[in-house]
């Protein structure tokens, strides 16, 4: 560890393995080699005077990258592009004439860029639908527990603990499809040229505009693009970046509303995230269950949420067909906002496969306001016994606000029951009040439409990314 410098907590405590090397040095550099390859190859099949045995050493070089050479030219040139181009070809000298021909900088550094934003979506896909899969198990094991549903946080209507976990995979899934979709709309920027006019390969060309058409699709089928974006300035346009940092962003909020809910939750006694064996949750009370993780999650889902301005007010002053005031904002922001999301990811696998559930709280939480939810079946059953309806829900008002009272002012239990049974008005005894109590007749569909969202929605997506599912995380801290 380094103690003598800053180091990023995001790589430090945060975000996986995986997701460092899509944004490491080593992926970069190495893609760009990749893309030299490609353009060569292509610049070979379309007829320039380059060899196989050009094309060999290229490749033969393509992952042992000399940064030393690269670093050390960097100091004089100034000029990180052009200085692995010289380390390139300081290990391949029969090639070296020929590598970065007709492009420019934006040729490696924006194509690499697209190829890490391709590659970090589809970690942030795999991971995102396992945290749907374990959401998936947890609402069908409790898709028929009662239990106290709120509105502004005041009880309301009762639901399921299973029925509420859908609320939070429907979240979760808005974001798949849109992870889906954006990584279906990324393409390549090609090889453009310094305004994006392709000038230079024209020149290289002897103005052949059919040959020249025919380098960005092949550029981008080697590298794995359906295709690559038809105009541009120097640049790809930054609304890309913008996108999918809005995918993050989305992620972010919806892993932030289901750690709100089940802190909330933990407060109350009903739910709780995993509490390890040997783990302390106060440095002053030793009997406190922090729930750290959905805190943590929150945190950094605020971190990834304003993180997505950056590139919208990055894409909106770009001027012309290109300016470097990008440049330092993106090596931050996206990165980190990738970074963050992991993290983010990685946390809501290690508390939504460890959620511990209390029926007996539940139960007991549920029970004290019941009485209140269940007046309106006892007005009808005392209405089919020749009340007047009117009169009775004027009666059930005021017994139900001395009840409340009570229970607020006074600290007793909810007495409703026995403030109704006393009444002449209800044709009711205690007992046959009692027979009202039964939680699950008070939770609607909410059993049925978990297991309806469960077969028609979740299990189709899950059976078509099946080759995705068993990924775990381990958390730092």
């Amino acid at each position: 560890m380094n103690y003598d410098g800053y180091t990023s907590p995001l790589s430090q405590r945060y975000a996986s393995k995986e997701m460092q090397y899509l944004f490491s040095q080593n992926k970069k550099f190495r893609t760009w080699r990749k893309l030299w390859i490609a353009l060569a190859e292509t610049e070979k099949e379309l007829g320039l005077p380059i060899t196989e045995e050009q094309i060999d050493e290229l490749k033969a070089h393509q992952d042992n990258i000399n940064y030393e050479d690269a670093e050390a030219r960097e100091k004089v040139v100034r000029h990180d592009v052009m200085s692995h181009v010289f380390a390139y070809g300081l290990q391949c000298p029969k090639a070296k004439g020929i590598i970065h021909l007709g492009a420019t900088s934006c040729y490696v550094g924006d194509n690499t860029d697209i190829i890490i934003l391709r590659d970090a979506l589809d970690l942030v896909h795999r991971k995102l639908v396992n945290v749907i899969a374990k959401l998936a198990e947890f609402a069908e094991a409790w898709k028929d527990l009662p239990t106290l549903a709120f509105t502004h946080f005041q009880p309301a209507q009762p639901t399921t603990v299973g029925k509420r976990a859908t609320l939070w995979i429907n979240e979760f899934m808005i974001d798949l499809e849109d992870v889906e979709y954006v990584r279906s709309t990324l393409k390549l920027l090609g090889s453009k040229g310094t305004t994006g006019t392709q000038a230079s390969f024209l020149e290289l060309f002897d103005g052949d505009n059919e040959t020249v058409d025919k380098i960005d699709p092949m550029i981008a089928e080697k590298m794995g693009f359906p295709s690559c974006y038809p105009v541009s300035g120097q640049t790809y346009s930054r609304k890309v970046d913008t996108r999918a940092l809005n995918v993050a962003a989305g992620i972010a909020a919806s892993a932030h509303k289901m750690s709100n809910d089940i802190r909330l939750l933990q407060h109350l006694k009903e739910v709780e995230e995993p509490f390890e064996k040997s783990q302390i949750g106060s440095s002053a009370m030793a009997y406190k269950r922090n729930p750290m993780r959905s805190e943590r999650i929150a945190s950094l889902s605020r971190y990834v949420m304003v993180n997505a301005l950056n590139p919208a007010i990055t894409s909106s002053v770009q001027w012309f067909e290109r300016t470097l005031d990008d440049s330092a904002n993106r090596r931050l922001s996206i990165a980190e906002g990738f970074l963050a999301v992991d993290g983010i990811l990685d946390l809501c696998l290690n508390v939504t496969d460890g959620l511990k559930v209390y029926p007996k709280v539940i139960e007991k939480h549920l029970r004290s306001e019941l009485p209140f939810m269940a007046t309106e079946n006892i007005m009808m059953d005392a209405v089919k016994a020749g009340g007047d309806r009117q009169e009775l829900h004027e009666k059930i008002r005021a017994l139900s606000m001395e009840a409340g009272r009570a229970v607020k002012e006074e600290g007793r239990e909810n007495n409703l029951l026995e403030l109704i049974a006393e009444d002449p008005a209800f044709p009711m005894d205690l007992e046959d009040l009692g027979k009202t109590m039964d939680p699950a007749a008070y939770v609607g569909r909410a059993p049925y439409q978990v297991t309806k969202y469960l077969d028609e929605v979740i299990r189709p997506m899950l059976d078509k990314n099946k080759e995705e599912l068993g990924v775990t995380a381990e958390i730092s801290v």
